[in-house]
């Protein structure tokens, strides 16, 4: 039944009431904090800077309270896909010029500096964004994430930009990876119920798991139309209207703390982009 047990490995959109001094910091700081995290581990092009930035997030999941392990599981439910990429990268970067020290060649297929330089790099760049993500979500709710948007997109409000639907639609969006995933865990129940062959080890296989999965697309894109005309309908049963001059029950107030927060990682930002990191290939080679 593990093969079937999907909810328990989504951790984006999943929060975590652990009480720790992440989950009180104001939703705005933690928003901004993150924004500026992606951006450096996004234009860092050393391998020693992720590695940093990796080891940043973990103690962020360690001051959150969140168990390592359960932090680990949104990335395993990808972990057939990263490995597919990764080798295509193999594949096909070896062959690119210049490539590097070669350290390995089998006639056309070679293992160079250049490819393991984009992989690792790749890697390590894929597994922040996912932990960073799930951070995110498990130390603040929906509703907080919701207002913290919508607060940091008002000023955009005279130029046009929809503040309040837009902080709406991406934290529904947000809210519902959960619900898809718990939908998707039904299906194959089901499926595999009525004979279908889905699970097991041949899913690492990302071709037998693709022609396994695509008869489970259609019936979930259904349920998820059919949860978003339920979720219209009952927002305009509660007389639900977007737009100005709506009123805020919750007020966010900003601590002292928040703007250190805030501080602290706009300047490791800074330092990601302007260190002049050497690279882990002229340390060891």
């Amino acid at each position: 039944m593990e093969d079937f047990e999907l909810l328990r490995n989504v951790t984006i959109g999943q929060y975590i009431p652990t009480g720790s001094i992440i989950h009180r910091l104001d939703p705005r700081a933690k928003i901004l904090a993150a924004s500026f995290l992606i951006l450096a581990i996004s234009f860092t092009p050393s391998i020693l800077a992720n590695f940093l930035m990796m080891a940043v997030i973990l103690v962020i999941a360690w001051l959150a309270r969140i168990e390592f392990r359960y932090l680990l599981r949104g990335f395993l439910l990808g972990l057939p896909i990263l490995i597919f990429i990764f080798v295509t990268q193999f594949l096909f970067m070896g062959r690119v010029e210049p490539a590097g020290h070669v350290f390995f060649q089998l006639g056309w297929f070679r293992i160079t500096q250049r490819s393991l330089y984009i992989i690792i790099l790749s890697g390590l760049r894929l597994i922040s964004f996912v932990f960073l993500t799930s951070l995110i979500t498990m130390t603040a709710t929906t509703t907080e994430l919701t207002h913290g948007v919508e607060h940091l997109l008002r000023p955009f409000r005279r130029v046009g930009v929809p503040s309040h639907e837009l902080a709406l639609i991406i934290m529904v969006a947000l809210r519902f990876v959960p619900t898809l995933a718990e939908e998707m865990e039904d299906i194959m129940k089901a499926q595999a119920s009525r004979g279908a062959d889905i699970g097991g080890r041949r899913m690492w296989r990302p071709d037998r798991a693709a022609k396994a999965y695509l008869p489970l697309i259609v019936p979930l894109f259904l349920n998820a139309f059919r949860r978003a005309e339920e979720l219209i309908y009952a927002m305009e049963a509660r007389g639900y209207v977007g737009g100005g001059g709506r009123t805020h029950f919750i007020q966010l107030k900003s601590r002292g703390l928040d703007y250190v927060v805030v501080l602290a990682a706009f300047l490791v930002m800074l330092l990601m982009w302007f260190i002049p990191w050497p690279s882990i290939f002229g340390i060891f080679f």
